[in-house]
């Protein structure tokens, strides 16, 4: 089976099982996460309250986690649903939205990964290199570097959590030990609309959900963003309307469209 069928017999499976991803994230992106995961055929709860988060995690095929908007009651929810995932063995899917920027952020990010370790971190470059050093280069929550200069951190981290580690940029790096995914799709309009990083993590949670592999996983998800964002961007006018078409695109997007745009390299 081709790099193409692979990702598209994920995308079959997600399809077919539906399966419910647990976001705790941000309120600057639910709806945003929300419509993708519906749209790619997930099914997706935004569900951040203390006294429901461990419930509700345990139907979960993913929980995906996310400290953009942190408060203390979020901490503690993300602190008691993530342990009920590691005890389910449960993948989870970490987005440490503007590590670097404040302690509060870091402090936070580096708490949850040592508590029990994610599957996937997803983050861009600056906030990888956050994590790992004490090097704080964020400009709000946008990266200040290419996801190249984050690789030896990413390695780093990778090696430390045991977790895949995504770094996204315009070219997307994915780490998982000693295999690497590098994947240039994607469109310039992209990080024009807000959120679609978050969106990514939130599709890393549904290929994990339904893909033992989480390095595979995390690169098919990777490559289908991208590749949503080209098809989409090739019909939009700007931001705006390169938001709906990426939905539509999501929504249709087959094996047939990988293989015709899918660009990486793989193990």
């Amino acid at each position: 089976m081709d790099d193409a069928a692979r990702i598209g017999r994920d995308l079959d499976e997600i399809r077919k099982q539906a399966p419910l991803i647990h976001n705790i994230t941000n309120y600057v992106v639910m709806n945003n996460t929300a419509n993708a995961l519906l749209a790619i055929g997930a099914s997706p709860v935004m569900a951040h309250a203390e006294e429901e988060v461990e419930q509700m995690v345990g139907y979960a095929g993913a929980l995906v986690i996310n400290i953009g908007t942190l408060s203390p009651a979020w901490i503690r929810a993300m602190r008691k649903a993530q342990a009920v995932a590691h005890r389910n063995g449960t993948p989870v899917i970490i987005d440490p939205v503007g590590a670097g920027a404040t302690s509060l952020r870091t402090n936070t990010m580096r708490e949850l990964m040592q508590t029990s370790a994610p599957t996937v971190i997803r983050g861009n470059a600056s906030e990888i290199i956050a994590l790992q050093t004490d090097v704080a280069s964020t400009k709000g929550v946008d990266s200040q570097h290419a996801a190249s200069d984050a690789e030896a951190h990413a390695r780093a981290l990778s090696a430390q959590t045991g977790a895949v580690v995504c770094v996204s940029g315009a070219t997307d790096l994915i780490i998982a030990g000693d295999r690497t995914w590098t994947i240039q799709n994607g469109h310039p309009l992209m990080p024009r609309v807000t959120g679609l990083g978050c969106t990514a993590t939130a599709l890393i949670g549904a290929f994990c959900a339904v893909n033992a592999s989480p390095a595979e996983a995390t690169a098919h998800a990777m490559a289908v963003m991208g590749i949503a964002g080209e098809v989409a961007g090739a019909d939009a006018k700007g931001p705006g309307t390169l938001q709906l078409l990426f939905l539509d695109a999501l929504h249709t997007i087959d094996a047939t469209t990988i293989a015709a745009h899918l660009q990486w390299t793989s193990p």
